[in-house]
This record gives structure tokens, sequence and C-alpha cells, in this order.
């Protein structure tokens, strides 16, 4: 059978940068870092003290107080960020078949604030059993999807992936599936996530995850740089409108661009390390490379996955470099989770966000906080440092691998 192209219609982006996508991608190309001291919780027992929290942010803002208190952090943020991309792809939602109209949603961890909270209220209670109503609705990573289904109605396929840091990447993916293959005419994609919190904070810091640059927050975020420790936690959510080429068209709608493939794989190799000669990573590109019907040096630019880990960071530029060869020297390659921090479970949908918008107006986003040059690394590789840099963005791919060796990507190309 043919496979029908799939295009993205709308947008809509909730980060510690900006709380819609313009903001969002104003933001970006200026390297605005979101890096600040935690204003969440007491930070005096943990080893880090900031994140990447949301910025000027009231939830009774975009939500009604009442029904956001039934959702944890993560769920309102998708419920806000996928509102901004259906009004942007402006949908008739009285016109359309709601049987055909899905909503894929990822979040790594999901209600962990909420289950948080409510445990800790039983432990130092009486030992008396008395949860709130809504803990398991609200801690539930699928409600998500379900909530944003509920409000528009929208009775296609509807559910969560989870694959850790690479979920939102994936749930693109399984979108593009669904509507390649026929089964639906619109997906709301995307992911969200809410972890700045004790445990999110605790439990990362208890693996040495996180980066401890408390003396300097704002430059603690510093993918491929020779002094990175470890990344920096981000919230927020982002959005995707994905459509049929053949329904957009028929609607007039404006078409950002168009997802032309995907790819998945496993390192196989380690809970949480990378495998060092990125061999899930290669694997991963060029599944993407193939599925799209796409050579290596056809890319234009790649978004990496570029947490600012010690090894996570130069196993993907290994990769890159193994992938598209004498080629990879003219790809612009950043990383946008130096200004963000990473959004874990959310972060393939808001990079996957700035990549299409690299290709509307022909910049790449920098990398921000490069200071000293990282002996492993390939000097020729031009990582997009510090000043963002203008390109005629054809092809863009976006990576983005998760804790027990996901690996997703994707790939968007301007229109012909």
């Amino acid at each position: 059978m043919k496979l029908k192209r799939v295009v993205v219609t709308g947008l809509g982006a909730l980060t510690p940068i900006g709380n819609n996508k313009d903001a969002y991608w104003a933001a970006l190309i200026s390297g605005k870092s979101g890096c600040a001291p935690v204003t969440y919780f007491d930070t005096e027992h943990f080893k880090t003290k900031f994140a990447c929290e949301l910025k000027n942010f009231d939830v009774t803002d975009f939500l009604d107080r009442k029904e956001a208190r039934k959702m944890d952090r993560f769920a309102q943020y998708a419920m806000i960020a996928s509102d901004e991309a259906i009004i942007d792809a402006k949908l008739d939602l009285d016109d359309l078949n709601k049987f055909r109209v899905g909503v894929i949603w990822g979040a790594g961890i999901g209600g962990i604030e909420t289950f948080q909270n409510e445990v800790m209220n039983f432990a130092n209670g009486n030992g008396t059993p008395r949860f709130n109503p809504f803990f398991i609705p609200k801690m539930i990573a699928d409600i998500a999807p379900g909530n944003i289904s509920i409000k528009h109605g929208f009775m296609g396929p509807n559910y969560t992936t989870v694959s850790a840091c690479a979920s939102s990447a994936n749930a693109i993916f399984d979108a593009l599936n669904l509507i390649r293959l026929g089964h639906c005419d619109v997906i709301v994609t995307g992911g969200s996530e809410a972890t700045i919190n004790e445990s999110g904070m605790g439990g990362f810091n208890a693996m040495h995850a996180l980066s401890t640059r408390n003396e300097s927050p704002e430059t603690a975020s510093r993918p491929f740089d020779g002094t990175r420790d470890g990344f920096v936690l981000g919230e927020g959510a982002g959005a995707l409108v994905l459509e049929d080429y053949d329904h957009a068209k028929s609607r007039g709608a404006k078409i950002y661009a168009e997802l032309i493939g995907g790819g998945l794989s496993s390192d196989a190799y380690h809970m949480t390390a990378p495998h060092p000669d990125g061999v899930g990573v290669i694997a991963v590109m060029k599944n993407c490379l193939e599925n799209a019907g796409i050579k290596p040096e056809d890319v234009d630019a790649i978004n990496t996955h570029g947490t600012s880990t010690p090894l996570g960071d130069v196993a993907e530029l290994k990769a890159i470099s193994e992938v598209f060869g004498s080629h990879a020297k003219n790809i612009n390659i950043n990383s946008t989770k130096s200004m963000t921090g990473h959004l874990l479970g959310a972060a393939g949908a808001i990079e996957a966000i700035s990549a299409i918008l690299s290709i509307e107006h022909g910049i790449v986003p920098p990398t921000i906080n490069h200071v000293t040059p990282d002996e492993n690394i390939d000097p020729e590789l031009n990582l997009t440092l510090n000043k963002a840099q203008k390109r005629d963005v054809k092809i863009v791919m976006s990576n983005t691998f998760g804790f027990g060796g996901h690996n997703a990507c994707v790939v968007f190309k301007k229109l012909d």
C-alpha cells in the first residue's frame, strides 16, 4: 500500500525559556539560559540547588482552577501545550471526524510529585490511609492524553509512550506511523514532564547524573564542553499536531514541515550509561535515514540528545561521525538542552519543535555555555557554539535517548 504523507500543522510549547512557541523560539535563537536556583522547595540538603523551572507561570492563566487541581503538573502542562497546538493548527473541531483524531503522548515519569506528596502525607499522619481520591488519576502517565481527548472529544487512538527521555520522540514516531497507514487523519502528539521536586532531584542526585555547578547555575548545562559535569533538570511540555497531507491541504492549513521518517533502537547495554561505541545511536540514525528514504548527505542539521553528561555527549558525536562520515562536518549540530535543561520525557517534543522552527526561519539555535574544548570531540564538527547560525535548513534530524538504552530519532523536511 502507498503510505500517506504526514505534515506538521500546529505547535505548542511550554518551556523554561518561554511559555508559548513564539517566546520559546525567540529565547532559543538569542541563546537564553533557563537555569536558576530552585524555588519550588528547600534545597538546603541537596547536592544540586538549581534547575530549569517555568518562569512567570500561573496555571490559572491557562486552566480553570478547579480542573487544574485534579491534575498533576505534568498533565497541566500537557493540556496547555496541546491547547496551543490545536489553536495554532486552526482545526475546526466541529468539522473533524473525531474517530480519526488521536492523542499519543510521551511521559517518562508522569505524576511523580503527586505520588511523593500523597505518600509523604500518609507517612506524616497517624497511619490512617486517607488518600486523595484523585491520587491515582493524577499520577498515572496515561492521564495526559486521556484529559486532552476528553476535553476535545477525540476518539481515535489514545495512549502514552514511556521510554524515559525518548518518550515523546517515541510518541511522535508512533503518530507518524498511524497516519501513514491511514488509521488517523490528525494526531495530537508530544510530551510533558514535571520532576523538579524532592523526589526527582534527590533521585537523580543519588545517581550522580545532575550537574552540581551551584556557583553558576546559568552556565551549568554545557553540552560538549570539556568541563561539563552532568545534566540540568527541566520541566514543561511540547505539542505537535500531525496531519495527513491531503487532509491538511483540503482545509487550507498552514504546513510547517513534513515529518518524513523516524527510527528506534536499543543499546542493550546498561541501565543508564550509553554504549561507549554508540552502537545503538548509530543504529537509530541509520534506521531513521532509511525510514525517511534519504541519504546522510541530505541532512543539514541535527538537534542532538546532548545532555551535558561526560559520557553521553562524546558517544553521540562519535556516532554522528560514523553515520555521516565526511559530511558530518557540514552539518549544523546543536543541543538546545544548553538553554532549556533536560525535560526528560518532554525533551523529544520541544526539541522537535526547535528543529521544525529552524526549517521555517532558516536559523539553527546555538549550543550555549561552551568555553573549554573537549579533546575527545572532533574539533571539525560544527557544534553551533554560543551563537545562532543562519542556514537554509531543508532537512533536520532530532535525537533523543533514554535510560534503559532506548533510542528514538525523527526527521523533518521543508515542504517541497
